[in-house]
């Protein structure tokens, strides 16, 4: 081969490699300096970035359909208007491989494979601003960043954040409304506390005209599945909201101003460099891509040093059945009890321990707590000025130096974690609180718990001490409320597609009394089946899990139920969706190990017949827990062969658990 063929057989290799890479990472072109478009590692779904007439929009695509129509971007801060007159300056693509570890979530090991865009865009006056959007085969997660000034200044307001996501016509929506600042019990909301939606069209009013809270699961029709939710907040954003939609366009909404008793702007104040918050975009052709997603915590990082601070595990709960009156010494030693007894790691001890029990006896407790086992969790008041719950402890988690005190007295008696509650509020100033407690609970060694509260958005990464958190309508309603009672079977199939898809949910699960209430003859009527509610067990994922079980159960119900809670897991390696719609029922997956535990759940007041397969069943010989006579369940033992059809025969508000032995 002369010099001149070796030469141009070179050039054409490189020039072959160059395609292959372009075409690897999904990279298009801009057509007239406007527009970009990018795709996911697989090339199926498609995301289009264009400014026209000096505004930035984009759009996605599915399979070549659209599943989002061309919605605004932008942020209008003191430092430049970056809605209008911008124009695309210069883009790069690279891809991501990431993989990382989860210690306490329903996966364990994530394989992140995406590819990004990332795309600076200047204003009339050369202010910069850019946008970086990370792509994978279910998600679209994007970003906004500022730069540091030409001038040197140093500070930045974000007044408002111009994020909208436009839904194709005739979309419904699963959705959870926003509540007033201010309303509730003892003006606590917002908190995150409200019912879903149930396929409620697109462009409906909220309920109280307010919009909606994160995470926003939609219903494309035949396209498929969508979901909207929020990451990667710490000190340095609010968060956000979804308006009410006007023609399909969902807006991003800062905080009421009224949130916290008017404590703190609800606008955003930064140093510069400045990065806001993820928004998050996970979209199928069917409910898996939702259930499964990793979203919330593929895009943030670990904020602290510490990589582990709690072991997950199983807990009793005194006040949830009891309530107030039970948290004495003597019930709580009979819950310590009864924690052993089912192989509980903790024990959560809730409001009024300072006044009922005391600081003295409660050391006591920890030490008797500690000789069985189990560990102590302690309720706290999240207080402040914005705050008026009269439950105490209060006053001790709103500054540093009293929170870094009473943390201090809790590790020194052995306390493995606390329980915060009451908080009202998703302006940068709570935003704030929520991350010097976590913070300072992972230099103690505790867990956190948070209670009246906002969503978790990529904490379960971001912070090792957060252990779960409510922020969803959840077990205490069930006492509270016969409403929530009845329907209960329906509301617990939406959870596992929204609330929990995201973040660690602490709903409080398993309850097998007959009626909520200590005396037998009071309290709300239980609606569900003893197997659907062993079902909550798998279905509902917490990394600590406090059950509903109380003392009495033990001898009232078969010991096959508290068998299977002396050994199921509260975080998990993996979670596969097998069936299910929300409102209707739900059939989930997890695995811990080498053995899966399956749930089903029939969210309707008819009886449901449903045949899968089960292929990670096939060899293995399984416990199944199912529905029986009336409430009461019954067991059964299979053997999985290698045709791992099962048929579920769940009775009205019923369910079924399988798991291996």
């Amino acid at each position: 081969m002369n010099l001149y063929k070796s030469k141009v057989y070179i050039f054409n290799l490189r020039f072959f490699a160059l395609l292959m890479l372009n075409f690897l990472l999904g990279l298009t072109c801009i057509h007239a300096q406007n527009k970009i478009v990018q795709r996911s590692p697989d090339q199926k779904l498609s995301l289009e970035l264009e400014i026209k007439e000096g505004k930035p929009t984009y759009q996605i695509t599915y399979n070549n359909k659209v599943f989002m129509g061309k919605s605004p971007l932008g942020l209008i801060t003191s430092v430049g208007d970056f809605t209008r007159g911008l124009k695309l300056k210069s883009h790069q693509v690279k891809p991501i491989k990431e993989r990382y570890n989860l210690s306490h979530s329903k996966v364990s090991n994530v394989n992140y494979n995406a590819n990004e865009l990332s795309c600076w865009l200047v204003n009339s006056k050369d202010d910069a601003i850019q946008i970086i959007f990370r792509i994978t085969n279910r998600d679209v997660a994007f970003s906004y960043h500022l730069p540091k000034r030409k001038n040197g200044g140093t500070d930045a307001t974000i007044e408002l954040e111009a994020t909208g996501f436009h839904l194709p016509n005739g979309s419904t929506a699963f959705i959870s409304p926003q509540a007033p600042a201010g309303s509730g019990w003892e003006n606590t909301k917002p908190s995150y506390e409200e019912a879903y939606t149930i396929e409620e069209p697109i462009n409906t009013k909220s309920k109280y005209g307010l919009g909606y809270t994160y995470p926003a699961l939609f219903h494309l029709g035949n396209l498929g599945w969508m979901m909207i939710s929020e990451t990667g907040v710490d000190q340095n954003y609010v968060g956000t909201r979804l308006s009410d939609s006007k023609d399909g366009l969902y807006k991003v909404s800062f905080p009421q101003s009224g949130e916290n008793k008017g404590v703190g702007a609800n606008t955003v104040t930064a140093k510069l460099p400045f990065q806001t918050s993820w928004k998050t975009i996970t979209l199928g052709t069917n409910l898996s891509a939702i259930v499964e997603s990793t979203a919330a915590t593929d895009v943030v990082k670990p904020l602290s040093a510490q990589t582990k601070i709690f072991n997950p595990g199983r807990a009793t709960w005194s006040w949830i059945v009891w309530q107030d009156a039970s948290c004495n010494y003597d019930d709580q030693v009979t819950f310590i009890d009864l924690a052993a007894t089912l192989n509980c790691e903790y024990i959560l001890i809730d409001a009024l321990w300072d006044t009922q029990i005391g600081r003295d006896k409660m050391a006591e407790l920890v030490k008797y707590a500690s000789k069985k086992n189990v560990g102590v969790l302690l309720w706290y008041n999240s207080n402040g000025s914005w705050n008026s719950a009269p439950q105490t402890p209060k006053n001790l988690m709103n500054t540093a130096e009293s929170r870094q005190n009473e943390m201090a007295w809790l590790q020194k008696i052995g306390v493995k974690g606390m329980k915060v509650d009451f908080f009202g509020g998703d302006k940068q100033v709570t935003m704030k609180l929520y991350h010097d407690i976590l913070m300072d609970a992972a230099k103690f060694g505790l867990s956190v718990n948070f209670h009246g509260t906002t969503l978790p958005r990529g904490w379960e990464r971001m912070y090792p001490a957060f252990a779960t958190s409510e922020s969803v309508m959840a077990s205490e309603n069930l006492v509270f409320e016969q409403s929530f009672a009845d329907r209960y079977a329906q509301t617990a199939t939406i959870y596992p597609f929204t609330r929990n898809a995201v973040a660690s949910m602490d709903f409080g699960p398993v309850f097998l009394n007959d009626r909520l209430n200590r005396d037998p003859k009071k309290g709300t009527i239980r609606k569900t089946t003893d197997a659907f509610e062993i079902a909550t067990g798998v279905l509902f994922f917490s990394a600590i899990q406090h059950w509903g079980i109380t003392p009495e159960n033990l001898k009232e119900k078969p010991s096959f139920l508290f068998d299977f809670l002396k050994v199921v897991p509260t975080v998990w390696d993996e979670t596969k969706l097998i069936d299910g719609y929300p409102g209707k029922f739900c059939i989930l997956a997890r695995r811990k190990g080498v053995k899966w535990y399956i749930a089903a759940i029939n969210g309707e007041n008819t009886a449901k017949k449903v045949k899968v397969t089960f292929p990670m069943l096939a060899g293995q010989n399984a416990i199944i827990i199912s529905d029986g006579i009336g409430k009461d369940a019954k067991l059964d033992t299979k053997k999985f062969d290698q045709n791992t059809m099962f048929e579920f025969d769940l009775a009205p508000n019923g369910g079924t658990v399988i798991y291996m032995k």
